[in-house]
């Protein structure tokens, strides 16, 4: 980045759904050949998201830009648990669909996305914040405090076949 470049973290609103479907598609459609035409993809993710982009919602997403230009996002699903009668915080936090531009990389704004995603759900009190990163992402996480969890099971789609 040249110094006369402007970064800025901004949080998103329903008015940028069409920019972050966008962002959606070019994200996806670089990691697999899309089935869905970008145009068609493009509308549908655009409905999805503003509807998900409303003050009251339990989505949030921020976006990043370089000397006004889209570059990145980054997006967070709040999500709540039952209540607790003891003192324990009542959300977790999803963090996906984090992606940065390529030529947009390794220049800070995407640990500014990141920060800005983790600065919300301090003020949340969100319990825990997790994602599925990247072997290439996974050393960013890890510079934000984000550590390997072992307290977790997962089960996939497929796998009740083996179930007993």
């Amino acid at each position: 980045m040249t110094s006369n470049q402007t970064m800025r973290v901004r949080r998103a609103s329903a008015d940028d759904a069409n920019v972050l479907a966008t962002l959606r598609h070019e994200f996806r459609a670089s990691r697999a050949t899309p089935d869905e035409a970008e145009h068609e993809f493009t509308a549908r993710c655009t409905t999805w998201m503003r509807e998900r982009l409303t003050d009251d919602a339990h989505w949030r997403a921020w976006i990043l830009e370089r000397d006004d230009a889209v570059a990145g996002n980054i997006w967070l699903q709040i999500i709540d648990k039952l209540p607790n009668p003891g003192v324990e915080p009542e959300a977790h936090g999803y963090l996906t669909n984090f992606f940065v531009r390529s030529e947009h990389r390794n220049r800070g704004g995407g640990a500014a996305l990141v920060s800005a995603l983790l600065e919300d759900c301090a003020a949340l009190e969100l319990d825990a914040v997790f994602l599925w990163p990247t072997d290439q992402s996974r050393p960013l996480y890890m510079r934000h405090g984000f550590r390997s969890a072992d307290d977790m099971l997962a089960r996939r789609r497929g796998d009740a076949s083996h179930a007993r």
